[in-house]
């Protein structure tokens, strides 16, 4: 009987499964080996798609002539700076004592690509060849994973769209790289007092460029709006309400064009008659209802990457490639399963073995009495029928959830990396505890045929929030005085938002009864201005690639782009970090914002006026739609590649007829007004 042959993504994996198979290891140079058993592995990508000039010389001078480019038969050749370990892997994988591979490379369609291209590369033949699928590196799930390993070639279809991504991000990447930057680059370069310039196009990389841009320009052409609101403030048992006025049926304004929304006016003037129509002496309200209701807030779903990045960058100002870096980490230290992953939820298969996770996680000290008492009280029972658990909204993977083991290594993590890992720790032990009760009442007052509208909640039963932590109100209390903030803002012509009261306070306010009359101490009117749409930052920006659905008007397009966004999970903080490194786009740091620059601009303008479908979410959608039918069989890859065919084709064509670089002018110069420092 042959050995088998293990060959993990990168020496770190190596290790854990060494580990974990409890041979009796030899360290070898790039490998390890036992009397039954050889572990190898790749360093990332060992092998690579080769540049033009390899299919023919003529194809490394960029010229018009030679596009499109799309070779018939792809060329891959081995990475130079990672060749001795090709070599190494190469001959292990043919060796003639190794009868099985264990595939061990990240569960995923890129961890899918490494392995194929090295197997391609060494030319393996005549070899049982196994996938191992796993969602954390626990030895457990290892274990698990090479018992259960399945044929590779049940996985030829994931395989056969890898390998279509990486031809779809080439051709688009070289072809129209070229093309455009042979086209405008000359204009573009003395534009910007350059050199040379190189327009940089990629599929997800172009249309996240449009999606800042666009945005950018929304907030510059922005016209703010002013509205008034009238409030009142009652007094009630030492303690002053206030109270918004609303144009509601049988008022004098209702439906009047003098309103801004139902809750605000145009102009100042007209506030200022409401207040004076309804000031008279003694000036007081009645009270025309008292509403109380409890609310319950559920706990959220669990983190998937892109949930993760963003909340990391409002909370810790971290980067999505940060934050990418850290839950990495903690995933090879066994301290959180896998993370790259779009699912927010657990399957059925891991949620009848959870209380494992929690289990462990009493040996975690700051929430240590929190997984005791679910331990202790069986919370994880129902978990499986409730919406936490649910295999259909999972691909490849589960949500990111703490695995309860690993907890060693928190020592050597840094403060950041262990914050990141709380983070995760809470929102996990969350869905098992009850939601969260609020106590809420809605008053409704009167003067005159006028009505003032006062909300107010408070926290009745913390629930969940007792692991997760009490949010920070908007809204707050001071000195016996119940008050919006002084930052007037569009959201406050929305509605009326509930302000949050200590419960001292919150009990005097029950008491008001219908029918009581209370004196006002005065009217007032409060100055709003509408507000632009907010710029991205570098976590609402992940989000926005992720549920880019939202941009699409074509239903079938939507429901696919929610499933798979724009990008992945494992490329969207990578691609935005090309963005901000080729300086499309700019990040402050401190407050994770991001903005074009006048370059970043530009380009857009020229993809605009040449290969618009670039920046639209439709193109990333239609693609990532069909890489899906091919990883599940229901479309062949020379379908598909057709399809990619014509695309670049035809574009390449269209943008090789166009003669608009003096309309183009017009765009830059009117974007470099915004940028007077950098000319």
């Amino acid at each position: 009987m042959g050995k088998s042959l293990y060959i993990a993504e990168k020496p770190s994996v190596a290790r854990e499964f060494a580990k974990a198979l409890k041979e009796d290891m030899r360290t070898f140079d790039g490998y390890q080996e036992s009397e039954n058993a050889v572990i190898t592995w790749c360093v990332g990508h060992l092998v690579t798609m080769s540049y033009p000039e390899a299919y023919d010389m003529k194809f490394k001078k960029w010229s018009l002539s030679t596009l499109p480019f799309i070779p018939e038969t792809f060329k891959y050749e081995v990475i130079p700076g990672v060749s001795k370990q090709f070599k190494i892997v190469s001959n292990l994988l043919n060796r003639s004592d190794v009868d099985t591979i264990y595939v061990c490379t990240d569960s995923g369609r890129e961890g899918e690509y490494i392995y194929r291209l090295v197997e391609q590369m060494a030319g393996v033949k005549g070899k049982d060849r196994r996938r191992v699928w796993i969602d954390s590196q626990t030895e457990e799930e290892i274990l698990r994973g090479i018992h259960e390993a399945k044929d590779l070639s049940e996985y030829d279809n994931l395989s056969e769209s890898a390998y279509l991504r990486a031809k779809e991000d080439y051709l688009m990447g070289i072809n129209f790289s070229r093309l455009l930057t042979l086209k405008y680059g000359n204009t573009l370069a003395g534009f910007l007092n350059q050199k040379y310039t190189v327009i940089s196009v990629g599929r997800v990389m172009t249309c996240v460029l449009g999606m800042v841009v666009r945005r950018e320009r929304e907030i510059r052409e922005f016209v703010k709006t002013p509205f008034y609101r009238v409030l009142n403030s009652m007094e009630f048992e030492g303690l002053t309400i206030e109270g918004e006025w609303r144009a509601v049926p049988g008022s004098k304004y209702f439906g009047t064009p003098k309103l801004y929304k139902e809750n605000g006016f145009k102009n100042r003037e007209d506030a200022e008659q409401l207040c004076k129509t309804l000031t008279y002496d003694p000036l007081q309200v009645i009270i025309q209802k008292v509403e109380r209701k409890k609310e319950r807030k559920n706990p959220p779903l669990l983190f998937n990457l892109a949930e993760l990045q963003n909340t990391c960058s409002k909370l810790f100002k971290i980067s999505p490639d940060e934050t990418l870096k850290i839950v990495q980490e903690l995933y090879e230290r066994k301290l959180v399963t896998y993370p790259r992953t779009d699912a927010r939820v657990l399957s059925t298969a891991v949620a009848k073995e959870i209380y494992k996770n929690i289990g462990g996680l009493q040996n975690y000290s700051l929430i240590a009495p929190y997984a005791a008492k679910i331990m202790e009280q069986k919370a994880y029972a129902g978990i499986a029928k409730s919406r936490y658990v649910n295999d259909k909204q999972i691909t490849d993977h589960y949500a990111i959830i703490p695995t309860g083991q690993g907890l060693g290594a928190l020592n050597s993590l840094s403060a950041t990396s262990h914050k990141v890992y709380d983070l995760i720790v809470r929102r996990f032990l969350s869905i098992f505890y009850p939601p969260a009760v609020y106590q809420k009442v809605a008053i409704i007052s009167k003067i005159k045929e006028e009505s003032f509208f006062s909300n107010f909640k408070v926290l009745a039963e913390e629930g969940y929030l007792k692991v997760a932590g009490v949010p920070q109100g908007k809204r707050s209390v001071n000195k016996g005085k119940s008050r919006t903030d002084a930052n007037e803002k569009e959201e406050d012509a929305e509605q009326t938002a509930d302000q949050d009261l200590d419960t001292a306070l919150f009990e005097v306010i029950k008491t008001l009864k219908k029918g009581s009359v209370l004196p006002v101490g005065a009217l007032d009117i409060k100055e709003g201005e509408t507000s632009p749409p907010k710029r991205y930052n570098s976590g609402s920006i992940i989000l926005a690639m992720e549920n880019a659905g939202q941009l699409i008007e074509d239903e079938d397009l939507r429901a696919q782009i929610k499933g798979s966004g724009i990008g992945t999970s494992a490329t969207r903080a990578e691609i935005l970090k090309k963005l901000i490194h080729i300086k499309y786009l700019a990040l402050n740091k401190k407050t994770q914002i991001i903005t074009p620059t006048l370059q970043g601009e530009m380009v857009f303008d020229v993809v605009d006026h040449s290969i618009k479908s670039l920046l639209n979410p439709e193109l990333t959608a239609s693609w990532e739609k069909g890489l899906t039918y091919v990883a599940e069989g229901s479309i062949t890859p020379d379908e598909y590649m057709m399809k990619l065919d014509r695309f670049i084709t035809n574009r390449t064509v269209g943008v090789k007829g166009l003669n608009n670089q003096y309309q183009l002018r017009a765009c830059y110069d009117k974007a470099a007004g915004y940028y007077k420092k950098s000319r």
